[in-house]
């Protein structure tokens, strides 16, 4: 029987890419034994045919291929003035318009301050849901400065960690890896925060 497979698609331009070796972390929570995985950087294509969208280059022919045969699709970028890599974008629009359909995406980019977390929603999001994706789990944004890369030792630290964590988790429940949860990106509210949040306040025009 044919394995199911787990593709990543990082949009970044530098060898020596964050946004990669996040993906190859996220890749390694994910994948099980019914599922094989693909870490697709889209750089490594042939430059002239990813402009010119020509698909009757093997490479290129082979990265749209695997895009319609994954089960799941992580696709991962680097946030560069406010919006998406536009190496990823070239790749993107070669696609067929509903591309996506019938899939699982996780959208994830990387960048040096959180001001650029909007542009995952507002500017990417929209992309992946006009191509037809069947689920989009909730978008994750790692903080360049959370990342520590130590020759091949990679560690990330602080909340990030667990970000990534849970986000690896609702991309394995969406794909029928792990038991469904009703909070989808959200960890469940301890009964010390819900107290909290329904504490009685005084009123505005109380003074000491």
């Amino acid at each position: 029987m044919t394995q199911k497979l787990i593709l990543a698609v990082s949009g970044s331009p530098s060898p020596t890419s964050k946004t990669a070796r996040v993906v190859d972390h996220l890749l390694d929570n994910v994948v099980c034994e019914d599922f094989v995985s693909h870490h697709l950087k889209v750089r490594d294509l042939p430059t002239k045919a990813l402009l010119r969208g020509d698909l009757s280059d093997p490479l290129m022919a082979d990265a749209v291929e695997a895009v319609q045969r994954a089960q799941g699709v992580l696709i991962a970028t680097p946030i560069y003035k406010a919006s998406y890599s536009g190496l990823l974008k070239s790749f993107l629009d070669i696609l067929p318009q509903f591309g996506l359909a019938g899939k699982v995406v996780l959208p994830c980019a990387t960048g040096g301050s959180v001001a650029h977390v909007l542009a995952l929603d507002y500017g990417f999001r929209p992309v992946l849901q006009s191509m037809g994706a069947r689920h989009i789990i909730q978008s994750v944004f790692v903080l360049e400065g959370d990342v520590r890369i130590d020759g091949e030792a990679f560690t990330v630290e602080g909340p990030t960690s667990a970000m990534l964590n849970e986000a690896a988790y609702h991309f394995r429940s969406a794909l029928g890896l792990e038991p469904g949860h009703d909070l989808l990106g959200h960890p469940n509210p301890s009964p010390a925060a819900i107290r909290a949040c329904h504490a009685p306040s005084l009123p505005l025009d109380v003074r000491p």
